[in-house]
């Protein structure tokens, strides 16, 4: 394949993943929008119970990754059974996982009031972030109909059903938050409601859609817990937990520059969110691009062509990054405006565009290694990575912008570029990694 071959094969496979990721994000930064329209406070108290929820909602997420490479290798290899074999324990796997990701959630809520945030905030956080929560069980199901998909280089379905059910979120914020045709006017209250209602449609419909459609009936999908095996519970975990760890490690960082932005004041904290939420629409969408990049690298193994799958890997960088420059660019460009869209609040504006610049600078370092985690993922190299991010993300990156922001006394800014930091050394090693592992492979299985 010529390097325009992988770039078109990439791209088809791709740009439904980034819409469905999308898709994912944009049900916070719709809440987000429409409840800056309510003030600085309730925007500041999604942004608290949005910090805990989203990180464990990624490490969700993350576990639910495991079967996808596994389900390509599969496919790579003509194994139909394996496949049919892998979304049952994936399913199970997704279903215990949620109920045990409710539980901690359930947990921290307890101790948001000695977290040091403003009282006012807090009060109404908790009773939001318990709506949300219970959409994690709903989500997971779904998160393993589309996974083994995608798996299976299937992408566009999953696309559709997050954008419809995205739409409805969006309608149902406008009908709950605001009190629109008859219903009561729930503020912040009304966002968690909708996102609950339109999170329970998406396994409703892709599971439909999976388990009736004819494309799958040769991998003879069961939904029950008979002939589950450990060893192959094993063997998805063993992607996914790491998976799941890189995600929380990452999220969680943000998150606790949050619970720190509070420390500094409710306007640094609704402006952190702004700037964050924004940054979070780029991310998923490069994580798109990174899932395409761990379906064709995955697939090229099953297929023993590690010439083709370093290729493949190669163009998924250069992807990324060509994207990460483009909203680089819009981001220190409109800076002073796409806050606008969230508030009318003059100081959080001009907090959010002091921070969307440095959301500008580690942009194409936020690509890169989503990039390389994705592509790594897809040669089954997870463990490695999981300690990179650890080390980047609370051994440098948050430790670094404390001291910047309370040391040095720059603020909201100072935390963001200890982030920055973290974020530029783990997508160098990560390029690396793979750079050095996708050569070994090449080496050690020449003919």
């Amino acid at each position: 394949m010529t390097i325009r071959d992988h770039f078109n094969s990439t791209f088809k496979l791709a740009y439904p993943v980034v819409l469905s990721q999308l898709g994912q994000v944009s049900v916070g930064v719709a809440d987000s929008m429409m409840v800056g329209r309510l003030g600085a406070v309730p925007l500041a108290a999604a942004s608290l119970a949005n910090s805990i929820f989203f990180v464990i909602l990624m490490f969700g997420m993350g576990i639910s990754m495991g079967i996808t490479p596994l389900v390509s290798m599969a496919e790579g290899k003509g194994k139909a059974g394996r496949i049919g074999r892998l979304f049952q324990h994936g399913l199970w796997i997704n279903i215990i996982t949620a109920f045990v990701l409710i539980s901690i959630i359930l947990g921290l809520s307890q101790g948001l009031q000695f977290l040091d945030q403003p009282e006012e905030v807090v009060d109404i956080a908790i009773p939001y972030l318990f709506v949300i929560t219970a959409s994690l069980f709903p989500f997971m199901v779904f998160q393993n109909f589309k996974q083994f998909a995608e798996g299976l280089s299937q992408t566009r379905q999953a696309m559709f059903v997050t954008i419809f059910c995205n739409l409805v979120n969006v309608f149902l914020n406008w009908v709950l938050i605001f009190g629109k045709l008859g219903a009561p006017e729930m503020g912040l209250m009304g966002a968690g409601w909708a996102t609950l209602i339109s999170r329970v449609l998406m396994p409703l419909m892709m599971g439909w859609y999976v388990m009736n459609s004819k494309r799958y009936l040769n991998f003879n999908l069961q939904i029950g817990i008979s002939k589950l095996s450990f060893p192959m519970i094993n063997r998805i975990l063993k992607i996914g937990l790491p998976t799941g760890f890189q995600f929380i490690f990452e999220v969680s960082a943000f998150g606790s520059a949050a619970i720190m932005m509070g420390w500094i004041g409710v306007n640094a904290l609704a402006g952190h969110q702004i700037a964050l939420n924004l940054a979070s629409i780029s991310y998923m969408m490069a994580a798109g691009l990174s899932t395409a990049g761990m379906i064709r690298v995955s697939n090229q193994i099953g297929r023993n062509n590690y010439k083709a799958m370093r290729e493949a890997g190669l163009v998924i960088f250069g992807m990324v990054l060509i994207f990460m420059a483009f909203t680089a660019i819009l981001f220190v460009t409109l800076r002073n405006y796409l806050p606008m869209l969230y508030i009318d609040d003059p100081e959080v504006i001009a907090t959010s565009a002091s921070l969307l610049i440095i959301a500008g600078l580690f942009q194409l370092s936020d690509g890169a290694q989503v990039a390389g985690l994705g592509v790594l993922r897809g040669m089954e190299d997870v463990k490695f990575p999981t300690w990179i991010t650890l080390f980047a993300y609370w051994g440098l990156g948050l430790p670094l912008g404390y001291f910047l922001a309370f040391e040095l006394g720059l603020a909201e800014r100072g935390i963001w570029y200890g982030l920055l930091t973290g974020l530029s050394i783990t997508a160098v090693i990560l390029f690396y990694r793979f750079h050095q592992l996708s050569k070994r492979a090449i080496v050690m299985n020449k003919d």
